[in-house]
């Protein structure tokens, strides 16, 4: 069976600037990956690549098999892969509820993700649910860009960042909800910079530099070290 999705050779490029260099990741059905690396590693663009935001050649994003590299971001979310953005990119005009409208738009058929299945999830957005998006709190603006990727009932997952800036307690909540989300089935793929928080929650990791992976395997068989050499270029010392 070939994997949900995969990435072969995978090149990008912000005009004549390199930003990724020979990608390979995998992501099965129903699998969580983290993707880590320091600031400027090349996560965020391969997270553009993969939701199509970053057209790229064909042969070199497949789904199920099927190439999808050169396909436009409304394509790719059809396909039922859906895009949680590095700064959740709200529409500041819009209400809670009317963002998590917003990305109903594009669904395919029926899923188990609607507004009240949303809510109960995230049941301080339904308190806020006619407040202005950009009102709210870091965190709870956090669950509003997921609600609304979740909105289109996506087989895929994908969260680009989605712990930056916030406080521990947020992140932690925040986190306790994919347990939910993967019980849907979905697959995910978390970018990360924290590596601790990388390690608990994923089967698979993958650790990029400058565009580049320069490690891979299941947080179990990682040694400590590898991965910080790996992250970081350096000599290893202890992580938190």
């Amino acid at each position: 069976m070939p994997s949900l999705i995969e990435t072969r050779g995978l090149t990008a490029f912000y005009g004549d600037f390199q930003a990724l260099f020979g990608v390979d990741i995998r992501l099965e059905p129903g699998e969580t990956i983290a993707v880590i690396g320091a600031n400027g590693a090349g996560k965020s663009t391969l997270m553009r690549s993969v939701s199509g935001l970053i057209v790229n050649r064909h042969e070199m994003i497949l789904h199920r098999g099927e190439p999808i590299g050169a396909l436009a971001a409304p394509d790719v979310m059809r396909r039922g892969i859906a895009l949680v953005p590095e700064g959740r990119k709200l529409f500041a005009s819009l209400t809670v509820e009317e963002n998590l409208k917003v990305g109903a738009c594009g669904r395919q058929g029926d899923g188990p993700w609607t507004l009240e299945t949303i809510y109960d999830l995230f049941p301080i957005l339904k308190e806020r649910r006619r407040n202005p998006a950009t009102a709210l709190s870091g965190g709870q603006q956090q669950m509003v860009a997921i609600g609304r990727a979740l909105m289109s009932n996506p087989q895929i997952l994908l969260c680009d960042e989605i712990s930056l800036g916030l406080a521990p307690v947020v992140i932690k909540d925040i986190y306790a909800a994919f347990s939910k989300i993967r019980a849907t089935g979905a697959a995910i793929v978390i970018v990360e910079q924290d590596i601790a928080q990388a390690l608990k929650v994923a089967d698979r990791v993958y650790c990029m530099m400058e565009g580049r992976i320069t490690l891979s395997g299941c947080p179990r068989d990682l040694d400590r070290a590898d991965i910080h050499a790996a992250y970081f270029g350096a000599e290893p010392h202890e992580l938190h």
